[in-house]
C-alpha cells in the first residue's frame, strides 16, 4: 500500500496536482466579484436536482433536466464572454496572479460610519440639486461596471462624493460604484431598466439606477438634478421623496451585518 502511495505521490504528480489546485484557485479568483457566481450557482442546483431526479426514479423531471443542461453547456461560453475577455486581457498584462481578495461584511460602527457619509454628502446635493448616482454593491459583484468607469479605490468620505458629483467635472457624469468602505470607480456605465410602465419624468440617472438593480442585488441612491428628491432603488423598485433621516434607516436596515454562518464560500467579491 505504501508503496503505491508513493508512486502516486512522486514529484511529477504532485507538481499536476499544485499546478490543477492553483487553476481552480485562479478560475474562482476571475469570477469572484461579477455575476458568474450566480450562474455557477444555478449551474450546482440544477446538477444536484438531476442527479436527486435520478435516484428518486423521476424519469420525466431528470429527461427535461438533462436537456436543460446541454443547452446550459452550450451556452455557457455566451454568459462568460466578459469573464473570458478580463482573463485573457489580465493575461496579457501580467496581472492574473496579483488579484487581491476583499471581504464583504463591515461591522455594526463600521457600517454606521460609512452610512454616515453617504447620507451626508447625498443630504447636501439634494439640497443644492446636484444630480448623484450612487451605487452599494452587495453579494453580486459589480466588477464588469467597475470596468467601465474610472477607478478610484478610495475610501468613501463626504467630501469625495461631493467633489466627483460637482456638476462639469469629469466623474459628475455616470454611476459612482461602492463596495464595502471603499469607492470603486467613478464614472461607471449601467444598464439601463427596460421596465416599460416607468414614469416618463424619471431620467437616465433614474432609470440607469433602476437598472442595476434589475440585473443585480446592489442598492441605488438617485439623487434628481431637477428637482433635489432622492430615490432609492432595489429589486427593480423606486421608493421616492425620501428625506437623510429615512436614507439612513433604510440603507442600515439593508446593509447590516449578515450573521457569520452566512459568509460561505461562495460570497466572492472582485
Amino acid at each position: 500500500m505504501s508503496e503505491v502511495l508513493f508512486r502516486l505521490l512522486n514529484p511529477i504528480n504532485l507538481l499536476d496536482i499544485l499546478l490543477v489546485a492553483f487553476l481552480l484557485y485562479k478560475l474562482m479568483m476571475l469570477i469572484k466579484g461579477t455575476r458568474a457566481v450566480q450562474l455557477i450557482r444555478g449551474l450546482l442546483v440544477l446538477l444536484m436536482a438531476t442527479a436527486i431526479s435520478d435516484i428518486l426514479g423521476l424519469k420525466s423531471i431528470n429527461w427535461i433536466l438533462e436537456r436543460a443542461q446541454t443547452a446550459l453547456f452550450i451556452a455557457i461560453p455566451i454568459v462568460f464572454q466578459p469573464e473570458l475577455r478580463r482573463a485573457l486581457e489580465q493575461l496579457g498584462r501580467g496581472n492574473l496572479i496579483s488579484r487581491s481578495m476583499r471581504s464583504n461584511f463591515l461591522e455594526q460602527d463600521e457600517l454606521e460610519t460609512i452610512i454616515s457619509e453617504i447620507v451626508r454628502a447625498v443630504k447636501k446635493l439634494a439640497r443644492e440639486k446636484t444630480g448623484a448616482l450612487i451605487i452599494l454593491e452587495r453579494q453580486t459583484g459589480l466588477a464588469d461596471y467597475v470596468e467601465t468607469g474610472i477607478k478610484l479605490d478610495s475610501l468613501v468620505s463626504g467630501e469625495m462624493l461631493l467633489n466627483i458629483f460637482i456638476d462639469k467635472t469629469p466623474l459628475h457624469d455616470g454611476a459612482v460604484i461602492i463596495h464595502r468602505e471603499r469607492i470603486l470607480a467613478a464614472s461607471c456605465f449601467l444598464p439601463l431598466s427596460e421596465n416599460p410602465n416607468l414614469s416618463k419624468e424619471l431620467g437616465t440617472r433614474h432609470r440607469a439606477g433602476l437598472g442595476i438593480t434589475e440585473v443585480s442585488d446592489a442598492i441605488g441612491i438617485i439623487v434628481s438634478e431637477e428637482t433635489g428628491v432622492i430615490s432609492v432603488a432595489e429589486d427593480g423598485r423606486l421608493t421616492r421623496y425620501l428625506d437623510d433621516v429615512t436614507l439612513k434607516e433604510l440603507l442600515l436596515n439593508r446593509l447590516k451585518p449578515q450573521e457569520k454562518l452566512s459568509q460561505s464560500f461562495w460570497h466572492w467579491r472582485g
